[in-house]
């Protein structure tokens, strides 16, 4: 069962820790290129807070975006911002977003979420729980996917391996660290590919934080995954 509740607790201390690791930073630093293809750091710190008032949105019944466009456009216009702005957007929007959370409120319920995929409310925090922890890695200020916290790297690794479940792009894989196995893609009685590797690394390619060359492949050849 979802613990929405200690999946709040947990956004909370993701993001107390990404302040305190971006405070250390200078507005030139902002600026700089993140590990996001064509984002600075601003990109990043902008799509954190705008993310957390679309997921109010979204525990409100409104859309989480008016468009992707308008979500992109607001990306851009708030990138640019000196270092202080993007801490205080970052800290009010999650604060506005612990705030709702703490509304009583049915959780079992449906919500809709970008591009009309639907879940219960009661992961949604654990979706913003996922965006604070990956774009921390993704800021490139010291943070990396070995530093996550255990349980995170463990359900977003499930929740990664389900999402790719099914997908006809990609051949029936098990995946594993040593200790524990998940199976995704294609269904099929047995894998075609076996994907070994440390739990960062595992995480790191179903997230296409990482190229996957850490990895150990049998089978065939490292799976091409869709993008997220």
């Amino acid at each position: 069962m979802i613990d929405h509740a200690h999946d709040l607790a947990s956004v909370r201390d993701a993001t107390e820790r990404l302040l305190t690791a971006v405070g250390k930073l200078d507005n030139a630093s902002v600026t700089e290129s993140s590990r996001l293809p064509g984002w600075s750091r601003g990109h990043v710190l902008a799509h954190l807070a705008r993310n957390a008032d679309a997921l109010v949105n979204v525990l409100e019944g409104r859309p989480m975006y008016v468009s992707g466009e308008a979500r992109d456009a607001d990306i851009e216009r708030d990138a640019p911002r000196l270092l202080d702005a993007q801490l205080t957007d970052v800290r009010e929007s999650a604060a506005r977003f612990q705030e709702t959370g703490a509304v009583p409120a049915d959780w079992s319920r449906t919500v809709t979420l970008r591009n009309g995929v639907t879940d219960t409310a009661a992961r949604v925090p654990f979706r913003r729980w996922i965006e604070v922890e990956l774009h921390h890695v993704d800021l490139g200020i010291g943070y990396e996917l070995e530093d996550l916290p255990a349980d995170f790297t463990e359900r977003e690794t499930a929740f990664l391996a389900a999402r790719f479940a099914g997908h006809p792009d990609v051949p029936p894989t098990r995946l594993t660290d040593g200790t524990r196995a998940r199976r995704t893609g294609r269904e099929a009685d047995a894998p075609e590919v076996t994907v070994t590797g440390a739990p960062a690394d595992l995480l790191g390619w179903l997230a296409g934080r990482r190229a996957g060359t850490a990895l150990t492949v049998e089978g065939g050849p490292l799976p091409a995954l869709p993008p997220l």
